[in-house]
């Protein structure tokens, strides 16, 4: 049977701060520039999560989108829209914001509902600027 790789997009925005609290204000700009502003800067970010799968004989789909969409908004959008990622999002309480460990997070997040679902999670990626975006495969090379 084939393997299909199906892809929902959601966005959100949300603000953070790059900076190690170790480490002085000189050494924190040094390293992150201006990412470490005391008062944090935001993203509009572009989420995608990529769902594999055997079409199903009856509906040809490998997870229902809609139902997809709903396990993203219930399980992440609606923690991190609009939120502070360091003060405001329980899954990333005590984890450094860096967009590396934010895909983790929400991988960590959706892996199991969608496989409830019937589909095995392949990709998240998330897209921090025009310029910048992680790809995670839950640990897989």
């Amino acid at each position: 049977m084939p393997i299909v790789h199906i892809s929902r997009r959601e966005r959100f925005s949300a603000s953070h701060r790059l900076s190690r609290p170790d480490w002085s204000p000189e050494k924190n700009f040094e390293v992150f520039g201006k990412c470490a502003n005391p008062n944090g800067h935001g993203h509009n970010y572009d989420l995608w999560v990529t769902v594999k799968g055997t079409p199903d004989p009856e509906t040809s789909f490998v997870i229902d989108l809609s139902a997809l969409g709903n396990i993203i908004k219930d399980k992440v959008i609606q923690h991190v829209d609009h939120k502070n990622l360091d003060l405001d999002v329980p899954f990333m309480k005590g984890v450094y914001s860096s967009t590396e460990n934010l895909a983790i997070a929400i991988w960590e997040q959706l892996e199991a509902p969608i496989k409830a679902e019937g589909g095995t999670l392949h990709c998240v990626k998330l897209q921090e600027t025009e310029n910048n975006l992680v790809e995670y495969y839950g640990g897989k090379d």
